[in-house]
């Protein structure tokens, strides 16, 4: 199991910019995908984008493909996630992920971190 440790979430204007961090603890194996989710009041987890450990191979949801950028450092053991020309729309619980399956419909995953608010206002 992977422990995760999300940091960076907050308030912003619409239009902004925030960078969320992931540190994980445990082994992470190098075909793991991990990534985020987030997830809005009343509204279901989706998946916002995913990256391969091994060879950074990333994916993105069509709702943020342009304005987030995921990236990871294996030496330290930690992922990012770069989001840009931030939207109301995106306010949400962000939860980071390790060992992800299926991104491509819907997804889920093994390791999950505490999760963090990201709030846009207009």
């Amino acid at each position: 199991q992977v422990q995760l440790v999300e940091s960076g979430g907050g308030l912003v204007q619409a239009g902004g910019s925030l960078r969320l961090s992931c540190a994980a603890s445990g082994r992470i194996f190098s075909s793991y995908v991990v990534g985020w989710f987030r997830q809005a009041p009343g509204k279901e987890r989706e998946i916002v984008a995913a990256i391969t450990w091994n060879d950074g191979s990333t994916y993105y949801s069509d709702s943020v493909k342009g304005r987030f950028t995921i990236s990871r450092d294996n030496v330290n053991n930690r992922q990012y996630l770069q989001m840009n020309s931030l939207k109301p729309d995106d306010t949400a619980v962000y939860y980071c992920a390790a060992d992800i399956w299926s991104y491509g419909s819907g997804g889920s995953a093994a390791s999950w971190g505490q999760g963090t608010q990201v709030t846009v206002s207009s």
